[in-house]
């Protein structure tokens, strides 16, 4: 474990353009801009992601908020270890319509087989939009992962 910002790899999450397009983060136009165990941060347009009144979609932040907890979570599990989200809840404080969403997530326990993250999304103007509490459990990676 550590508490200092890891290099971003050379492509989010280690996967090429390509292979990230075809899954829900590159389909959402999310961005890596930190990661580490004590703070990992990404963005995503709110455009292309609004429910049918132009808003940013309540399940987007969600998205968002799993994803980033999600990084972390992994990354606190180490080498051989993967994490998987058990539990996510999300507050929604207020709309969006434009720009970019931010997601910051923290730690709030990190255990050897759970870990909790609280992650606050914020707009660009940096009010908060969605508070979520994301559980991840760790295991072992299993073989040919």
């Amino acid at each position: 474990m550590t508490d200092t910002p890891q290099p971003l790899p050379p492509h989010p999450l280690g996967m090429t353009p390509e292979q990230l397009a075809g899954t829900l983060v590159g389909r959402m136009g999310m961005e890596l801009l930190e990661v580490g165990v004590e703070r990992t941060v990404a963005r995503m347009p709110v455009e292309g992601n609004t429910q049918p009144y132009g808003l940013l979609h309540g399940g987007a932040s969600a998205a968002l908020a799993e994803t980033v907890g999600s990084i972390a979570s992994a990354l606190h599990a180490g080498e051989g270890r993967i994490a998987v989200g058990v539990d996510l809840s999300a507050t929604h404080h207020r709309a969006v319509r434009q720009g970019w969403v931010t997601g910051v997530a923290t730690p709030l326990s990190l255990g050897r087989s759970v870990t909790s993250y609280e992650i606050v999304v914020s707009d660009e103007g940096g009010n908060r939009v969605c508070t979520a509490r994301l559980t991840c459990l760790l295991r072992d990676r299993p073989p040919a992962s």
